[in-house]
């Protein structure tokens, strides 16, 4: 069998190298245009080959399309295309209503599976994936009932195997939820690590007194602007929503603030703590 990455990065590196190793006699074969990101990918054993993009689909049983999701929607509907009968292709984008209706327009929509992995890091490209990334975390397909079984089945049996749990979910539920747990926390972490840069010159002095609370909430800050810049245009209906909602409750402490409220403030802390109960439980699971 022969699987293709398309676009080899931290999550399709990461897929392919928790895979080698329950199935050593797979193939796997690299897409990507990056000069640097294909002899690092081959450096590492993540794929065996470098390949067009052609080549992949004429050989390839499954293709994993994991490249940025703007870049996704530009791709999708010519690889869909040119899939030849008994075929896959999965996609790992962080959105999934635009993807979906790109896949939905098109004949060979059951050949398609949309999939989200909830797993990554703040570093990116194939240097930084590892075989470990996806174990234990959950993963999310959209619209099932929309693949055959036969891709249906080969993508969960792939995503069981290097210990994925799965989750269904529709695409619009998927992007508003996202919305929220996602996306507004990496929207925060670029605006945190913005408001510190421009209110302190002296960087000695941020790295000096850098809790490691601070060092924490602006991690996400590291991310690549490439691959999220795209994510919030995508979903930028929910993305807004989540950020008004957000805002006005940064608002509401501000004012509890200024107006020396200690009640007040320590109510939305209070509140803020179940967050542990929430997080406990999910651990749990």
């Amino acid at each position: 069998m022969i699987l293709s990455i398309i676009g080899v990065g931290l999550l399709g590196g990461s897929f392919a190298l928790s895979l080698r190793e329950k199935y050593p006699n797979v193939k796997f074969v690299g897409v990507d245009n990056s000069l640097v990101n294909q002899k690092i990918a081959l450096a590492k054993g993540i794929v065996d080959e470098i390949v067009t993009l052609d080549e992949a689909l004429r050989i390839s049983e499954l293709n994993v399309l994991a490249t940025p999701v703007d870049a996704i929607n530009k791709l999708l509907p010519y690889m869909l295309e040119h899939l030849p009968e008994g075929r896959t292709i999965m996609d790992l984008g962080s959105t999934k209503e635009a993807i979906c209706q790109i896949a939905d327009a098109h004949a060979k929509r059951a050949q398609f599976v949309a999939v989200h992995p909830m797993a990554g890091t703040e570093n990116s490209g194939p240097g930084a994936a590892f075989k470990e990334l996806l174990t234990d975390k959950y993963v999310i397909i959209c619209d099932k009932h929309k693949s055959n079984p036969e891709s249906l089945g080969l993508v969960e049996t792939f995503l069981r195997d290097v210990g994925m749990k799965i989750y269904y979910m529709q695409p619009g539920e998927h992007d508003l939820h996202l919305a929220y747990v996602s996306h507004l926390s990496h929207i925060s972490s670029f605006a945190l690590g913005l408001t510190v840069l421009d209110k302190e010159q002296d960087e000695k002095a941020i790295f000096a007194m850098a809790s490691t609370g601070f060092s924490s909430t602006v991690r996400l800050a590291k991310s690549s602007p490439q691959m999220w810049a795209p994510i919030f245009d995508q979903n930028k209906t929910n993305v807004s929503k989540a950020l008004g909602d957000y805002i006005e409750l940064l608002k509401k402490f501000k004012d509890a603030i200024d107006q020396q409220d200690l009640e007040t403030s320590l109510n939305f802390m209070n509140k803020a703590n179940d967050i542990r109960r929430v997080l406990a439980g999910i651990e749990k699971k």
